[in-house]
């Protein structure tokens, strides 16, 4: 029934599995627990991430705790076929190929829904699109869901506001053990992994615009500083915009910033945040990329229609585009996702932490199934607090606690 590119493909995502599984102690504990509890027997799962090791050690934790799991990709460049035929040998069902057409990703997210899922995790928000659009018939077997990303979480608020949102999703991004790590020194290691693999051209002493400084953008500017450069911060934001100035960032309009940068970085979740005008301004060689979600950010449309191929990139979904004013620009990974269209992702041991939420969000779910409203739902302390006390331990650290004399202290008003 799986839909992949190559099943002879499986031993090169073993090995890829097995590395990171090494280094993922949470996801090891939880599946122990798991196998014993089996929180999801019974249920059936639908999960669409980006299919590379890190993804697949969690879809195997949940399928060692009963879960009747189909899998399918949440970006056309980011699914690794290995991993996915490691996947398939290893008993799972998968719909996902690299380079897939538009047409193609729809049709394996249906694929991997049509059989009924009673959980959804999702990243990026569309699989919880699909179903309430074009799947409606399958929402009242849904008891909820997890969303991996901000971008996915917007999208989320906005079917709640609207009344459209049929059941409850976990937000597995506002977790603190999600955003403060994921968000922040993953995205900030994994977009410059991929920036250099794509260009391998050095990066002290160039003009670094990050657009935005969320958590994403704030972990770019810090690497980006790291590796010697000059970075400038564009944001709408007034008080985001402030902490960059104070964090020692130059910040600007992308008008203005256009002109000066060597190499830009989107990380808003907005669309076209760089876009005709932009481009206009730039130098020539100058190099685009993006870190949000959806590859809107950079206005590839435009430059599509527009500029000439110049026949040149290094990689394969690296292109430059000749402007009618003579310059060159460079957009790296088509405008998708450049950490994982052109690398491996954020690091190992920062997703062990993502994905053991995304795994005990799941459970909970599983637990309170029928008493959860329909509504976008924090995640709950205890499992932020669960997967920060794995992580000390695996990380042989230790922390201090309360005594009786200083709770009473901290919970009374009367000193």
């Amino acid at each position: 029934m799986s839909e992949i590119r190559d099943i002879a493909l499986a031993p090169s995502g073993e090995k890829k599995i097995a590395w990171a599984r090494r280094f993922m102690p949470l996801l090891n504990s939880i599946e122990e627990d798991f196998r014993r509890e089996k929180p999801f027997a019974g249920l059936k799962m639908t999960v669409s991430l980006h299919l590379e090791a890190k993804s697949a050690v969690l879809c195997r934790v949940l399928m060692a705790g009963g879960a009747d799991l189909r899998i399918t990709g949440c970006n056309p460049l980011s699914t690794q076929d290995d991993v996915t035929a490691a996947l398939v040998q290893g008993g799972a069902q998968v719909w996902s190929v690299y380079g897939c057409t538009a047409e193609e990703y729809d049709r394996h997210m249906a694929e991997a829904l049509a059989f009924g899922p009673h959980i959804i995790i999702d990243d990026g928000g569309d699989l919880t699109s699909m179903l309430h659009r074009d799947m409606r018939s399958l929402l009242p077997g849904v008891i909820g869901g997890c969303e991996e990303t901000t971008t996915g979480i917007i999208r989320l608020r906005a079917m709640e506001r609207e009344g459209a949102l049929a059941f409850p999703m976990l937000t597995v991004n506002d977790a603190r053990c999600k955003h403060f790590f994921d968000n922040r020194y993953g995205t900030g290691q994994s977009a410059w992994d991929g920036i250099n693999r794509a260009t391998n051209l050095v990066v002290a002493g160039k003009n670094v615009v990050v657009a935005g400084y969320g958590w994403c953008g704030r972990g770019i500017a810090l690497r980006a500083r790291g590796l010697g450069a000059r970075v400038t911060v564009t944001e709408i934001d007034p008080v985001k915009a402030l902490e960059a100035m104070m964090d020692g960032y130059e910040v600007k309009t992308m008008d203005e910033a256009a002109a000066e940068g060597d190499l830009f970085v989107t990380s808003t979740g907005c669309c076209k945040v760089i876009t005709e005008r932009h481009f206009e301004k730039m130098k020539d060689g100058a190099i685009l990329c993006n870190a949000g979600h959806f590859n809107v950010e950079v206005d590839v449309d435009w430059l599509e229609r527009n500029a000439r191929d110049a026949g040149e990139g290094r990689t394969a979904v690296t292109k430059g585009y000749t402007l009618p004013n003579g310059r060159t620009l460079f957009v790296l990974a088509e405008g998708r996702l450049v950490n994982l269209a052109s690398g491996d992702g954020h690091p190992v041991e920062i997703m062990d932490m993502s994905f053991a939420i995304q795994a005990l969000a799941a459970k909970y779910i599983a637990d309170h199934r029928g008493t959860l409203p329909r509504a976008v739902i924090e995640i709950p302390e205890e499992i932020d607090t669960d997967v920060a006390l794995r992580k000390l331990s695996a990380s042989h650290m230790t922390i201090d606690t309360l005594t009786p004399e200083q709770e009473k202290y901290l919970s009374s008003w009367a000193l």
